[in-house]
């Protein structure tokens, strides 16, 4: 274990000054004594700087000034025991004990992660109340070493089977001692209530990211954070709360059970967005395939807003303009739409008229916007892997991609490729003069170098290849493929409801959709199917609480009611709540319908440009008609299957199953 604090770094019952600048200027002198730090005045004026965003006194008598700063060699504590006390902003009152947290800017994980134990435990009376008590400054040391060797910081205690579940975020601007403390405040305050939780650190020693099995189980979130939660999107329309992190500190109790008042209250309020369009990003930490599983996801969830817009423009562009705007004008590289756009203006309109110049500067727009699919994938999955030292090696991955004609399966590779080279880039060790250059120089150069020289020497041929023959077998699906393909797509649509396999399908749809023409519609017709089916759920829910009421739960039937819009949105998770609650006949009833739907959409040739917004993007949907009657199909035998088998498929009572004999082998 690391070392933190040393005897020289202790001060008992001294006088440092009258307020908390003179206390924290006489702590970074002394810490500039030792070879621990390099610049007693940067350290003082970092953690000013620290002190001005949030006071850290913590009530109780307790201070916790911290920083980050180029001026920390290594990872350490300064303590004092004041006499007097100073004031260091707790509504309480002055602070006889004070921490100063001191981090470089390039600390290890393991130091961090000691520094972090001993912030959670300053909540802890007992050591506290031995911090006063101590009589030298070995004493200090002893206990401090103790807390941060023997501190665990692993799940809350075990509590009751089929107990109410919490799942919180905690994060300050620095990671290092709020972050910790709040988290560790709220799991006493969960264990006191009888409630599991599980939180998420957003702090300087990494983050161990919620399993999304555990957020979908969980009834509300807490979110302690005075920074912007990192993904929000994964915990989308779960009942909330969100405060201050101090909140998270000083009232720990009161957030639980207004979180928990919350999620027993159809109208409080819920986080915004649509799982189906956020994933959470890569965990180096993990195996490989999770890490490149969640890395692929999260470059999907941040190309959509680009697609969404610019297939949007695209269709609008159509629907003003007609389907010839997007024709190549001979001799040049401009569609019909682009020439005109830069060749004409409200004063100078073009022979079509104003509707027709609108929808070519619509129709250019929205290639422009299209035109950022692939490097926007490949460089939001490189941030997935690496965070952000990976986006410029992967938008460069991507944009080369698109020169080498590989299109997005291109982007994938070369997105990976950049990824996995920042991250490995990152963890070299490096001189301290030199850490300062790696992520804005040194790791976007040679990821650069290594990902896109590998895509334009060696790979990006062989995937243009594969790209133009798997655009060609998509050109060519017409009868029994295609409905067999609808079929597929609405299976998955349906199968977990926001999850992984959804994810996999809706991720196939919207990658290719900027493949899509007026002479090949195929990529439109697979986001028209996928959109179709993905709507079914929560509408066959919504429908089957008004063909029998007395099947469902108060709750179930006010959640029916706002399943009818989510399902006319597209947002599939609005049949979660009735998944949740009785999986085995609601999934089934909920593929059976879906695939219904992708399979009439797929036959019907129904397309759409718009990778969202279900019923509500009807203008970017071709064969409207046709994608309503599959919708309806699809939501009445899904209303009709989970009704019939609610009456009929009966829960055998757990005291049955208990009282069966068991079969005892040798």
């Amino acid at each position: 274990m690391p070392q933190i604090l040393t005897p020289d770094l202790v001060v008992l019952d001294a006088d440092l000054g009258a307020d908390k600048e003179a206390v924290i200027r006489a702590l970074a002198a002394r810490a500039a004594g030792t070879d621990r730090v390099v610049d007693g005045d940067g350290l003082a004026a970092a953690v000013l700087e620290r002190e001005s965003l949030t006071p850290t006194g913590m009530g109780a008598g307790i201070a916790i000034p911290h920083c980050k700063s180029a001026a920390v060699r290594e990872p350490s504590l300064a303590f004092a025991r004041l006499d007097p006390p100073v004031d260091f902003g707790a509504p309480d009152g002055p602070a006889d004990l004070v921490f100063m947290i001191m981090a470089p800017d390039g600390a290890a994980e393991t130091h961090l992660a000691v520094l972090s134990r001993l912030a959670g435990s300053l909540i802890d009376e007992q050591f506290t109340d031995a911090l006063r008590a101590a009589s030298s400054p070995a004493e200090v040391v002893a206990l401090v070493e103790g807390v941060v060797a023997d501190r665990d910081e692993a799940d809350a205690a075990p509590v009751a089977e089929g107990a109410r579940s919490i799942v919180a975020v905690t994060a300050c601007p620095t990671g290092i001692a709020h972050t910790y403390m709040a988290a560790d405040a709220l799991k006493a305050a969960a264990e006191r209530a009888g409630v599991r939780i599980d939180v998420e650190t957003q702090g300087s020693s990494g983050t161990k990211r919620l399993d999304p099995a555990v957020i979908a189980a969980a009834d509300a979130v807490v979110f302690a954070v005075d920074v912007d939660v990192r993904d929000r999107g994964r915990f989308a329309g779960k009942p909330f709360v969100q405060v201050p992190v101090k909140r998270g500190i000083d009232a720990p109790d009161a957030l639980i059970q207004e979180a928990l008042g919350h999620a027993d209250d159809p109208k409080g309020p819920r986080v915004a967005g649509s799982a189906s369009s956020e994933a959470a990003p890569a965990q180096p930490s993990g195996s490989l395939g999770g890490t490149v599983k969640r890395a692929l996801l999260t470059g999907v969830s941040y190309m959509i807003p680009f697609v969404a817009g610019g297939g949007l423009l695209l269709a609008l562009g159509f629907l003003l303009g007609g389907f010839e705007i997007a024709f190549v004008v001979e001799g040049t590289s401009l569609s019909t739409a682009q020439q005109v756009a830069l060749g004409s203006s409200l004063w100078n309109l073009p022979d079509g008229g104003l509707l027709y110049y609108l929808g070519c500067v619509a129709f250019a727009i929205g290639q422009a916007s299209m035109g950022f699919l692939v490097p926007a994938l490949a460089g939001y999955i490189a941030y997935g892997i690496a965070d952000r030292p990976g986006i410029a090696p992967g938008f460069v991955a991507g944009a080369v991609s698109g020169l080498m004609g590989a299109g997005f399966l291109g982007g994938i590779v070369g997105g990976l490729l950049a990824g996995l080279a920042a991250w490995w880039i990152g963890t070299w060790r490096v001189p301290s003069w030199m850490r300062g250059l790696m992520p804005v120089v040194i790791i976007p150069l040679l990821a650069s170098i290594f990902a896109s020289g590998l895509m334009v020497v060696l790979l990006g041929g062989p995937i243009a290849a594969i790209s133009n023959a798997l655009t060609g077998f998509l050109s060519g699906l017409s009868g029994t493929a295609a409905i067999l393909l609808g079929l597929l797509l609405g299976t998955m649509m349906a199968f977990d409801l926001g999850g992984p396999v959804n994810k996999v399908a809706y991720a196939f749809a919207v990658a290719g959709l900027s493949e899509g023409t007026p002479e090949n519609p195929a990529p439109w017709m697979i986001m028209a199917a996928v959109m179709a089916a993905g709507m079914v759920p929560p509408l066959g829910m919504a429908l089957a609480t008004v063909l029998d009421r007395k099947l469902f739960t108060k709750a179930e039937q006010e959640n029916g009611k706002a399943a009818w819009l989510l399902g006319a949105s597209f947002i599939s998770e609005g049949a979660i709540p009735f998944a949740a609650a009785d999986p085995l006949r609601v999934i089934p009833a909920s593929i059976l319908g879906a695939a219904t739907t992708g399979a009439i959409s797929m036959a019907a040739g129904v397309t759409s440009q718009a990778p969202h917004g279900g019923i509500f993007v009807f203008f970017a949907i071709g064969s409207i008609g046709m994608f309503v009657v599959a919708i309806v199909v699809g939501t009445i035998i899904t209303g009709l299957a989970v009704v019939a088998l609610k009456r009929w498929a009966r829960r055998r009572p757990a005291a049955e199953v208990a009282a069966e004999p068991t079969l005892v082998t040798a």
